[in-house]
């Protein structure tokens, strides 16, 4: 009997390490997986420099805009979201509370809030008016409410009280878990929360937002959240939608940064220990243009990012294993400008052309997997996904095509992730992905190729 255990336990004792040798054990989360998935969304920036561009929190702590010019009329969400679905966006994040401390939602925190405004006489809320636009246009919402930087309670980065007096840092903390607890326990589920700079943990003046998000959003995304947090993502080190090659979903450790100065090498790591992908984000307007593009301004409606550009910083986003997250206006009125609308449309057109209708597609397991077309064609991209919920497990691979039946080498690589968009250009009659190097068994979801007309 002890003898048939023995066998038994060294049978299963085999299995497990074969199971452990095949598979990765740094995988995303279920939300990971979903948001992933989601690939293009949208931020939305409205606030006080929108009324008042002369505005600068930093240049006097004790001066902030009149609330009194807070009044958008044709104030419409369900054009934000609208315009935002046009692009092609899955899930849309609005900025609550930007570096000026005005909330958007009428906080019981303090008074600088859309209460204490003309706009609907007080009783308006733009967060419970986005969230509903969301729902009615299936967009997942997201909220972005910074802790790092507030002008009305003096507030600078990483979260600290500029006056360092202890008490008010207190009072800050306070005020901050109020209005985290407001935003998420009282719009209903979120798909992302953003933390622009960061989170200051409890050791460095801060408080323990960790706990804060486990208890009211444990399924959303955070965006460089806290420490520790199972579902966070990283920033990509630029807000020029460019993800630096490689970017691994895997990283040493999750990011916090301003979001102004660009860093390098934060391509991630393929062993890191933690599952924290990039996602890249850039305004709709161009970064030279007011408040970097993030906010309107009216002399600026021209100022827009042709389709080339747009198309490119797709493939350099989604095509490198990133989310990509477009930042949007608001102006006066309430509205996104009508060129911005104008804009957004023609590029989703663009993405949803070029990319619904692949001339070819397979998928499989092993290290090499061909894809046979029925007559040669010329293409212009070829789109590689892993099924990353099996982890990253693809190191180093090259990209064949075939001509008169001889395989020529396009292109090579390393990172390939929840998606990669090589683009190329000849005629071709079958396309081959060869795996060099992996962690494991490679599983590809999908290898598709295009005749695209943009990309």
């Amino acid at each position: 009997m002890k003898k048939f255990q023995l066998l038994i336990f060294i049978f299963f004792a085999f299995i497990t390490m074969t199971i452990a040798k095949d598979s990765p054990s740094i995988l995303p989360s279920k939300a990971q997986l979903k948001w992933a998935d989601a690939e293009i969304g949208v931020l939305i920036h409205f606030d006080m420099p929108t009324f008042e561009p002369e505005y600068d929190f930093r240049k006097d702590w004790n001066y902030h805009p009149d609330l009194a010019i807070f009044n958008p009329k044709e104030l419409d969400t369900d054009q934000w979201i609208k315009a935002a679905k046009s692009a092609g966006a899955t899930y849309a994040v609005l900025v609550a509370k930007h570096c000026s401390g005005f909330s958007l939602w009428p906080t019981k925190a303090h008074p600088y809030s859309v209460k204490n405004t003309p706009w609907r006489d007080g009783k308006g809320d733009i967060v419970k008016d986005f969230i509903a636009s969301c729902s009615k246009y299936g967009l997942k919402p997201g909220i972005y409410a910074s802790t790092s930087a507030n002008g009305y309670l003096r507030v600078d980065n990483p979260g600290k009280v500029v006056s360092g007096n202890l008490q008010e840092q207190q009072k800050y903390n306070d005020i901050v878990k109020m209005q985290l607890t407001e935003l998420w326990s009282e719009y209903g589920k979120l798909s992302e929360v953003w933390f622009d700079g960061g989170v200051l943990p409890p050791e460095k003046g801060g408080f323990d937002v960790l706990a804060m998000l486990r208890k009211y959003q444990s399924e959303a995304i955070a965006f460089q959240g806290p420490y520790g947090y199972e579902n966070n993502i990283r920033w990509v080190g630029n807000e020029e939608g460019v993800a630096p090659y490689p970017c691994w979903a895997r990283a040493d450790s999750t990011t916090s940064a301003s979001g102004v100065i660009e860093i390098k090498g934060l391509n991630g790591n393929p062993e890191g220990m933690f599952w924290c992908p990039g996602e890249s984000d850039f305004p709709l307007r161009l970064n030279s243009s007011f408040q970097g593009g993030w906010f309107w301004h009216k002399d600026q409606d021209d100022q827009l990012r042709t389709l080339t550009e747009l198309t490119d910083k797709y493939c350099k986003s989604v095509g490198r294993n990133t989310n990509m997250l477009l930042g949007l206006v608001v102006d006066t009125r309430g509205l996104v400008p009508d060129n911005d609308v104008k804009r957004l449309a023609e590029f989703g057109k663009i993405i949803s052309k070029d990319f619904a209708n692949p001339v070819g597609s397979t998928s499989g397991k092993g290290n090499v997997l061909e894809l046979k077309l029925k007559f040669s064609q010329p293409l212009s991209a070829v789109v590689i996904m892993e099924e990353i919920a099996q982890g990253e497990r693809i190191r180093e691979y090259e990209l064949y095509g075939r001509q008169n039946g001889v395989w020529n080498l396009i292109s090579k690589g390393t990172s390939i992730g929840h998606k990669r968009i090589e683009r190329v250009n000849g005629i071709y009659d079958g396309i081959r992905l060869s795996i060099l190097k992996s962690e494991g068994v490679p599983v590809i979801r999908k290898l598709s190729c295009f005749t695209t007309e943009n990309i």
